[in-house]
């Protein structure tokens, strides 16, 4: 154990510099060595000489063997800590047998739905059910449940009662509270509550990972690791010693600071006994059992108030209040989002009938020398052998891509990625990129001399980060780049610049892709960068995304105005010139986001035909759990700004036909929308845009025409 289990039993999880993730003392079980591959059966267990497994690792993919996919990293990161890891991949979860085909695990189950959160996997933004998954087999649909995490967990706990669950990835990560579920229409419990797991781990989970395994190692009982970064808990009870701030409502008296609170507790023993466990590590086991009242300081008043961050936390709208009240659901998303930055932010509570659920602060982000060991683990790189040769899509796509990073500051509120991931970017260093590369170039079959990608969740935010660490520990601004970009945001790309040349100069490789998404507006920030991906790294297209054209739904999106892509359109177009290549921009546009009404589609449908964009492939607004904007579709307020009952509504598309009217204006080129577009236009007054000239719109209807032979036939 890397420390005395007393001090870990018992100490509040606060340290802002954590050990190092590659300095645990290993398992005793690192004696079996390393695994070709974690194994899936019993046999494979024999093959290695494994009575049984200390973690199974239960999920939802395809097992990959490759760091883009979550089980293979957590696997892998595990095994190199000295434990015996097993992989149950897609699970039949109509009985618990299934679950039993390794044993009993000696520590744990970890369970996951995989890359992707279930339900968002197998419907689409029109709740149309997907024909195709591919993270699986040969994309065959149907091989997961809906809400994986539930019901993997229910079977685990079948299979073996007392078993610890630990439940993460990004399904868990982004319903660790209650949160808004489009496909049922309503707000769900904490997915936690809903498993029956022991404990949950979001975002980047390896910090917590490794401290949840070594301490269930050491004997600790999982009940007692109640104060771990980056992970939530069920509480039957709250510890003393804390103060309360009371989040639970929007509209406090504006005087009630001058009135005296009758929840300020001002027993002095009370005081005296909160400072003496503050201090005293060992009698936080006593604490549990207090019956000491916490001091409850509303929201408004925290400021003016002296209490100790580190013993304090925020009290969210319970799950019954956030259920029947919308408007209340949004403050709650917005303080979530206020308090993601790990330096400063603040645990979360939030009741759950006679629960609560306690969210501890985000985890610490890993350093450069920790992202390169997970990196550098020892992937095989493809799917395990049981696949024979069936094809994974999933991984054919990204099987010679390399991610460089993690996190995003761009906060986009439809984006799950900074929920996730963070707004901190944590970057690989260069010299294990390169590496990476150079394994690809050896190890993964049929590879052709392209690296398909270079990027992460963003392509160009390697090593950008803020100027000043004291600065970025007391940030609370949900995007570095938006409403403009950050005097304090480090924008230099050079870093970026360098890497590029440096792989495409690797021998054997003959062309670096650049697939990720391209945050544009801070390109525009280092020329030199867009010089030199546009010269080397784009094949005739590259895909970016502006999202919409008018200003009134991009405010609700946090994306920069539409002038801001014209601006970096004329660089792509200049060194494109120059390196005598004829090359275009691909734009990308979101339909039916919150605030986007059908007067900004039709502005954005003139637009794309001003600049003689068709668009083949366009996107619906997905409202993705705990997103910003998914607060926005169910509540009709906006949490970028202070929530009131009186603020201002936003514009919300619930209605099926209008979805698919607002996705309809992105494809005006297509005849099959012309019909319902006709009749929108005429119904906004805008029939001048209906005739046969290059300033409508769309045409007339002909008798003649192939769009009337076509409804005669049906």
């Amino acid at each position: 154990m890397p420390q005395s289990r007393n001090k870990n039993r018992n100490t509040r999880d606060t340290d802002q510099s954590p050990r190092k993730l590659y300095s645990y003392p290993k398992y005793w079980a690192e004696c079996f060595g390393t695994a070709p591959f974690l194994p899936m059966s019993r046999e494979e267990m024999d093959e290695l000489g494994w009575d049984s497994c200390d973690i199974i690792i239960v999920t939802a993919d395809a097992y990959v063997d490759h760091p883009s996919f979550g089980m293979a990293v957590i696997g892998r990161l595990l095994e190199a800590q000295g434990f015996r890891v097993g992989i149950i991949s897609q699970p039949e979860w109509n009985s618990a047998d299934a679950f039993k085909q390794l044993g009993k695990p000696n520590l744990f189950f970890g369970v996951t739905a995989g890359n992707m959160d279930s339900l968002i996997n197998r419907y689409t933004a029109d709740l149309r059910m997907r024909s195709d998954d591919a993270y699986t087999p040969n994309g065959e649909s149907g091989k997961r449940p809906d809400r994986s995490v539930i019901v993997y967990s229910q079977r685990c706990r079948e299979a073996y009662y007392e078993t610890p669950i630990v439940i993460g990835g990004i399904e868990a990560s982004l319903r660790r509270i209650a949160q808004y579920d489009y496909w049922s229409d309503a707000v769900r419990r904490s997915v936690l509550i809903d498993a029956n797991a022991n404990i949950l781990l979001f975002g980047n989970a390896e910090r917590a990972l490794l401290e949840v395994a070594h301490h269930l190692a050491s004997g600790m009982p999982i009940e007692e690791l109640n104060y771990l970064r980056g992970t939530a808990i069920i509480r039957d009870q709250l510890p003393g010693g804390w103060t309360e701030i009371d989040s639970t409502r929007i509209d406090w008296p504006s005087k009630v600071d001058q009135i005296p609170s009758p929840y300020d507790y001002h027993d002095k023993a009370a005081k005296k006994s909160a400072a003496s466990n503050a201090a005293d590590p060992q009698s936080s086991k006593q604490e549990d059992q207090s019956t000491q009242p916490i001091r409850i300081i509303p929201l408004p008043l925290q400021r003016k108030e002296k209490f100790d961050a580190k013993t304090s936390y925020i009290r969210l709208p319970s799950f019954n209040k956030v259920t029947k009240d919308p408007v209340l659901y949004a403050h709650a998303s917005r303080v979530l989002h206020q308090e993601s930055n790990p330096y400063n932010a603040k645990v979360l509570v939030q009741k759950h009938g006679t629960q609560d659920v306690w969210v501890n602060p985000p985890p610490i982000p890993l350093e450069t020398d920790e992202m390169d060991w997970v990196f550098d683990l020892p992937y095989q790189r493809r799917p395990h052998p049981s696949y024979g040769d069936a094809k994974i899509p999933a991984y054919d796509m990204i099987k010679t891509s390399v991610n460089i990073m993690r996190g995003c500051f761009g906060g986009c509120t439809f984006c799950s990625i900074t929920e996730h991931e963070g707004r901190i970017i944590q970057s690989r260093s260069e010299e294990s990129i390169l590496r990476e590369i150079e394994k690809i170039r050896d190890q993964v079959p049929g590879f052709t001399g392209t690296i398909s990608d270079l990027g992460g969740p963003t392509a160009n935010m390697y090593k950008l980060n803020c100027k000043s660490p004291a600065i970025q520990k007391s940030c609370k601004r949900l995007s570095c780049v938006y409403p403009s970009i950050c005097k304090h945001l480090n924008t230099d790309h050079s870093p970026t610049t360098q890497l590029y040349r440096k792989a495409r100069a690797i021998p054997g490789v003959k062309r670096v892709a650049i697939a990720s998404g391209l945050r544009y507006d801070l390109a525009l920030k280092d020329p030199e960068y867009i010089e030199e991906l546009v010269t080397h790294h784009v094949g005739g297209y590259l895909k970016i995304a502006p999202e919409h054209s008018e200003d009134k739904t991009l405010s609700k999106m946090m994306k920069p105005g539409i002038s801001t892509y014209d601006e970096f359109k004329r660089l792509f177009d200049k060194f494109s010139k120059k390196a005598g290549k004829e090359q275009y921009l691909i734009p990308y546009f979101i339909a039916a986001h919150p605030g986007s009404d059908d007067e900004d589609m039709l502005n954005l449908s003139m637009w794309l035909k001003r600049h003689n964009f068709k668009p083949d492939q366009v996107q619906t607004f997905y409202p993705s759990p705990m997103a910003l904007a998914t607060a926005m579709y169910y509540s009709e307020r906006n949490p970028l700004e202070k929530v009131r009952y009186k603020s201002d509504k936003v514009k919300v598309i619930k209605d099926i036909e209008q979805r698919r009217l607002q996705k309809a204006f992105l494809r005006y080129h297509d005849e099959k929308n012309w019909p319902m577009l006709r009749q929108a236009l005429h119904e906004m007054g805008r029939s001048d845009l209906i005739g046969d000239t290059d300033k409508h719109l769309i045409p007339k209807l002909s008798r003649n025409s192939h769009e009337k032979r076509n409804r005669r036939r049906s």
